[in-house]
């Protein structure tokens, strides 16, 4: 089992930025992927970023709607993941969720979310 504490979450006006932090514990491998998905009401849930230990590529991959205004990145030691989020837009605005998936197992784990909203 992975457990996942999400924080950083809250409200900014458009234009301005936050920091999402990510801690995972528990039964964590050298090979995984960490990331961030997020949900808004009435839409699915989709990929923002994610980011793989060297042991399992070392890739990065970002939505086409947060290219170039979000940035992941991850401490490997302290099993934590970061999403920068800058230039933030109203349709940014959803609940943000971590996600721990082993390359290994195929298992994947989710945090229980936290709020973003972008609004004037």
């Amino acid at each position: 089992q992975v457990q996942l504490v999400e924080s950083g979450g809250g409200l900014v006006q458009p234009g301005g930025s936050l920091r999402l932090f990510c801690a995972a514990s528990g039964s964590i491998f050298r090979s995984n992927t960490m990331g961030w998905y997020r949900q808004a009401p009435g839409k699915q849930r989709e990929l923002v970023a994610a980011i793989a230990s060297v042991a399992c590529g070392g890739s990065t991959d970002y939505a086409d709607s947060v290219k170039g205004r979000f940035t992941i990145s991850r401490d490997s030691a302290k099993n934590t993941v970061y999403l920068q989020m800058n230039n933030l837009k109203p349709e940014d605005t959803a609940v943000y969720y971590c996600n721990y998936y082993s390359c290994s197992s195929s298992n994947a784990y989710w945090g229980q979310g936290t709020q973003v909203t972008v609004s004037s």
